[in-house]
């Protein structure tokens, strides 16, 4: 019996509230009191949504003041004084609900429904005076409610206060209830109107920020296609015409054809780690390995190739950015070009440096339509796109001696110490 009434007792203190609202024995998470709550800032603009409606609601507590006149006796002829109090709750809802209403706040009806609650405060404070006065702040809320704009709140707001200051002085109700009844009437309509500016305000940033959003990923989807074009057309290019390579001297001479076979491995694994680098957003560019791999891959495709190379070092940026010309045009020169020879020639000075790769092959073919034209791959339109980006420019066409050029400029922008690209 013990036991039992021991475990009772235990039962009944896990379920016992704590103050976060929640039982102690409850193992799913607990829901915090609005004043225990301690997210940042930022994630208390998330959730803050346009107000309705109802916000302005709870400010008809206001009426109490004149109700509390016509129950006391304070106030001659109490019926009809309280059919207007009626009729001025009811307008004052109506108003505050289709200012905030989609459909009906870009109409008449909320002007029509405001000037009948403005004229039926004027009334009951012309007749009974004392509390009835804070009607007008009431009807300032509504202005500040409808206004639309600066120049529409201030045609409306500006009277509604004119008109309880005059009110309250022919009431005589002192000079100073005269002033504080005006300049209440005045800032509470202001106030309101602030209030809904900054949270259609917020409301549009939220938007913005949204639409920035996708606007970045779509730039991130196109960024890595681009990547993933550049470097699946180059590598399979390379293993293409390795394979043909040792194709035509397998029957002659085995061991320069295995030798191939190890190039197309050994490129296929390193196409396999550049890409998994890609994905990953980390690929780092070098320019001396893709001249090193141009070489390779012109010289398989039996055409001779000239790499010449003069100036200072590149910032790693840079060489990243010619690493993919580099690429893309060895990759035009191998697929399309049917040439013999190739140059490659880097030139780099103190502000600027220059890539121009050069064959003598049949060029291009000619784009689609009448005129003369040069048909311009993926490729090169997303190397060019890159370029841009970069402040620099890049130009493909015909030689002028025959055959096609690829020509790339870039500013070279000094990294600061210390720089790591990643």
């Amino acid at each position: 019996m013990a036991g039992d009434a021991g475990q009772a007792s235990g039962a009944a203190d896990g379920a016992a509230p704590d103050r976060a609202g929640g039982p102690k024995g409850c193992a799913g998470p607990r829901r915090k009191l609005w004043w225990y709550r301690s997210e940042p800032f930022e994630e208390e603009i998330e959730r803050l949504r346009k107000p309705d409606g109802n916000a302005l609601i709870p400010w008809l507590l206001m009426v109490l003041g004149p109700l509390v006149d016509l129950l006391k006796g304070r106030v001659g002829q109490p019926w009809p004084a309280a059919a207007g109090l009626a009729v001025f709750c009811t307008l004052y809802v109506l108003t505050v609900r289709s200012a905030f209403s989609a459909r009906r706040r870009s109409g008449p009806v909320p002007l029509r429904l405001l000037g009948g609650l403005g004229a039926t405060a004027l009334a009951l404070a012309i007749g009974y005076g004392g509390n009835f006065l804070l009607l007008f702040v009431l009807v300032s809320l509504c202005v500040g409610s409808v206004a639309g704009s600066r120049r529409s709140l201030g045609l409306l707001l500006i009277p509604t206060s004119a008109a309880a200051g005059t009110v309250s002085g022919l009431r005589h109700e002192g000079i100073w209830s005269t002033i504080s009844l005006a300049y209440g009437s005045f800032l509470s309509g202001l106030v309101v109107s602030v209030i809904i500016t900054l949270f259609h305000a917020v409301d549009q940033l939220r938007s913005t920020r949204q639409e920035l959003a996708r606007s970045a990923v779509a730039q991130e989807r196109l960024r890595f296609s681009r990547d993933l074009h550049d470097l699946l057309g180059h590598t399979l290019s390379v293993v293409v015409v390795k394979s043909e390579a040792a194709r035509r001297l397998a029957p002659r001479d085995l061991d320069a054809a295995l030798a191939q076979v190890a190039d197309i491995e050994s490129v296929g694994r390193q196409a396999l780690t550049e890409i998994r680098e890609a994905v990953t957003g980390y690929r780092e560019g070098s320019l001396a390995t893709e001249l090193e791999r141009a070489r390779s891959a012109l010289a398989a495709s039996d055409i001779e190739v000239a790499v010449r190379e003069s100036g200072p070092p590149l910032p790693p940026q840079t060489e990243a950015l010619l690493g993919w010309v580099v690429r893309e045009g060895v990759t035009n020169v191998v697929r399309h070009s049917r040439a013999s020879k190739a140059t490659i020639e880097l030139r780099a000075d103190g502000e600027q440096v220059r890539l121009t790769i050069t064959d003598d092959g049949a060029g291009p073919s000619a784009g689609p339509g009448p005129g003369p034209g040069v048909r311009t791959g993926t490729g090169l339109r997303g190397l060019t796109e890159r370029l841009a980006a970069a402040g620099g420019s890049l130009a493909s066409g015909p030689a002028p001696a025959g055959g096609f050029r690829v020509a790339a400029v870039l500013p070279v922008e000094e990294q600061p110490e210390g720089f790591r690209r990643g």
